[in-house]
């Protein structure tokens, strides 16, 4: 199966912010950006079947691509950032900030999750996708989502991952 996963684009969140699952609005560029996702989705051909995460920065795009009607699942929601959500990475004063930095990989937020965590809730989404009869799939949804997509579709090694972070209104195509 093949699957295309798409990112959001940008958001009206100043730069550097842990925005993370919190339901930020999308830039005043959004028409301009979805036009140009929705014209290079276009190239991949007909889509089965259309999933988005519930936050409306996905299901926006979605439906200006054409899915209003994506199914949308939780599993695909962008990493929980926890305590350090809607704060800058500059203004952070928890200690722990530079532990997680050294191991972002592994170690969760406060009272957020891992990369580690993210990865095993998009991969159970992924695996139960496998069994579905569907040729071509759309997921509308986060860098962090199409990032451990990538590793699951094995497109880069986890530790490389973030050096291939597909940019706002980008995509990604894997097999499954």
């Amino acid at each position: 199966m093949e699957v295309i996963l798409i990112r959001h684009t940008s958001v009206a969140v100043a730069p550097g912010t842990c925005y993370g699952q919190t339901d930020v609005p999308v830039a005043e560029t959004f028409e301009e950006e979805a036009a140009a996702t929705r014209k290079e989705l276009l190239r991949y051909g007909a889509i089965d079947k259309a999933y988005s995460s519930p936050l409306t920065r996905a299901r926006k795009l979605a439906a200006y691509c054409g899915y209003a009607d994506a199914e949308t699942d939780p599993r695909l929601l962008e990493m929980n950032m926890g305590d350090w959500e809607m704060q800058r990475f500059d203004d952070i004063s928890d200690p722990y900030v530079q532990e997680w930095y050294d191991n972002y990989l592994e170690l969760p937020t406060p009272n957020g999750e891992s990369f580690v965590m993210q990865r095993e809730r998009v991969g159970s989404f992924l695996d139960e996708l496998r069994s579905q009869p569907y040729q071509r799939v759309a997921v509308f949804a986060h860098g962090g989502v199409l990032a451990c997509a990538a590793v699951y579709g094995g497109l880069y090694a986890k530790e490389e991952v973030w050096h291939h972070l597909t940019p706002y209104g980008g995509i990604i195509r894997i097999e499954i």
